[in-house]
């Protein structure tokens, strides 16, 4: 019981944001009493850390099988991207905002948890593409990293990036893109270029 009120749960957060979802929302959806959450769940505190750290490990594995299989890193980055878009695809009011604005301490470690994840991930993709001339040997890796990092935490925040205006879907693909062109060398781009077209198509 416990994980099919974590797995509702996640779904609903995704959905309708960690603020608009309570704990009668849940229950109600799972055709089951409050008590029957509370029992597994102390707090709502307590079920939206453990939602949100859920998610973030089962993309964190995916991330890593990726990463691991030593793809060329323009393909492996969308790669990435597609995984975090269908973990994600539920999402509708930017829940990791909504996580900053009313979880902070949550917010603030799986911030911290994200990071590391990416700055191994990224710094490992930055690397391979510079050794196989598809990124310019010149960028500094770490600055790099963390522009990446900063960007992708940044189209996170409704008050920019107004959900009627930007959908998640558009703000990732743009930024992706954004992200190779500032880096890639002219080889670089062409494969950029051949996935944007295939990803059309499909």
């Amino acid at each position: 019981m416990k994980d099919k009120i974590l797995k509702k749960a996640i779904d609903l957060f995704l959905s309708f944001g960690f603020k608009s979802v309570t704990m009668d929302d849940i229950a109600k959806e799972l055709a089951i009493s409050k008590k029957t959450i509370y029992s597994h769940f102390s707090t709502k505190s307590k079920l939206v850390k453990d939602a949100t750290f859920f998610v973030f490990e089962y993309i964190n594995a995916g991330m890593n099988k990726i990463c691991v299989l030593n793809k060329n890193p323009i393909v492996e980055i969308y790669e990435v991207k597609a995984l975090v878009m269908e973990q994600l695809k539920g999402e509708k009011n930017s829940p990791q905002y909504q996580l900053q604005k009313y979880y902070p301490k949550i917010f603030e470690t799986l911030k911290q948890k994200q990071f590391e994840s990416i700055n191994q991930c990224i710094t490992g993709n930055l690397q391979k593409g510079i050794d196989q001339g598809l990124y310019r040997n010149e960028i500094d890796i770490s600055l790099i990293t963390r522009l990446y990092f900063n960007g992708i935490m940044g189209i996170k925040n409704v008050e920019l990036f107004p959900t009627n205006e930007f959908s998640s879907t558009y703000l990732m693909n743009s930024y992706l893109e954004y992200h190779i062109r500032a880096i890639a060398t002219i080889k670089g781009i062409k494969i950029l270029n051949e996935i944007i077209k295939n990803e059309k198509i499909n």
